[in-house]
């Protein structure tokens, strides 16, 4: 893996915290489509796309994008994915300076956590560079997104028979499910793309890639709808990369160290990325500022 990729994966975090109140601000004014019913969605997306704070937090994801997908061209789901949490880390003094108010130890704490969990995941689960040519695995491929579509659509379900915070931790859920399946065809489009771009228009991948991340997007926003940031924002800051680890190491054959002592400590590294990212992110979805 390219160590430029380290430092492009956590600007692209970055511009995406930036653009996190921006979209639940959107969200916040879009009407209400708490029961999922199709013209609740389709009047929910309407309004969502002449929104001025949904088109600028757009602009800012298309820049987080164009970085995302250069870390992940430069090195691999189960490493860059994971990275995307330092979002968190961004959002902390941005919020806490728009409220013009201190951060508390409490915060300090969790972020310390995260960067802990996060620097000993890379430091002990990094082998090497990869191949020069990954390849995915058809077979894996096809399974994960047969349960990754039952996951999601059952989730989706789910939340639309609950309301307030359970309905936006279930959306919140499949939103990182979905961010982490768009993060792997932005992977595979990538690799594409390397073979020129008429080989990228005529290709099935692109065209994936823009259905799965407009799900993700419309997910995203209404999980930022249904309930509090608490309960939607630590969903998809913990979801996202613990999928993209499975996927990379089940779809694109990505090797992590595997010996038992690696094992653990990736384990144990992954599980505290996850609880430090939960808490934070409820801490700073609690105390998200008005726009």
């Amino acid at each position: 893996m390219s160590g430029v990729a380290y430092p492009v994966a956590l600007l692209a975090a970055a511009v995406f915290a930036v653009a996190i109140p921006l979209e639940h601000r959107s969200a916040d004014k879009a009407p209400d489509a708490g029961g999922l019913s199709p013209r609740q969605i389709v009047a929910f997306a309407r309004a969502t796309l002449r929104d001025r704070w949904w088109l600028a937090a757009m602009g800012l994801n298309a820049v987080g994008l164009g970085l995302h997908a250069t870390a992940l061209h430069l090195g691999s789901l189960t490493v860059v994915q994971p990275l995307l949490v330092a979002n968190l880390l961004f959002a902390l003094p941005t919020n806490h300076w728009l409220r013009r108010e201190p951060v508390q130890a409490v915060e300090l704490v969790w972020a310390g956590l995260l960067a802990v969990g996060l620097s000993g995941f890379l430091l002990i689960a990094t082998v090497g560079v990869p191949p020069a040519q990954q390849t995915v695995d058809k077979g894996p491929a096809v399974g994960a997104a047969a349960l990754i579509a039952v996951v999601a659509a059952t989730l989706t379900i789910t939340a639309r028979r609950s309301g307030g915070s359970t309905a936006a931790t279930l959306l919140g859920i499949a939103t990182g499910v979905m961010f982490a399946v768009t993060a792997s065809l932005l992977k595979v489009n990538t690799g594409v793309l390397a073979h020129g771009p008429l080989r990228l228009l005529a290709g099935w991948q692109l065209y994936a890639l823009v259905a799965v991340g407009a799900i993700g997007l419309l997910l995203n926003q209404l999980a930022y709808q249904s309930g509090p940031l608490s309960a939607s924002l630590p969903a998809i800051t913990v979801v996202d990369p613990l999928v993209a680890v499975l996927l990379g190491v089940a779809v694109f054959d990505e090797n992590l160290r595997h010996s038992p002592p690696a094992i653990a400590g990736e384990l144990l590294c992954l599980a505290l990325l996850a609880l430090a990212g939960y808490h934070l992110a409820r801490l700073e979805g609690a105390s998200a500022p008005p726009l």
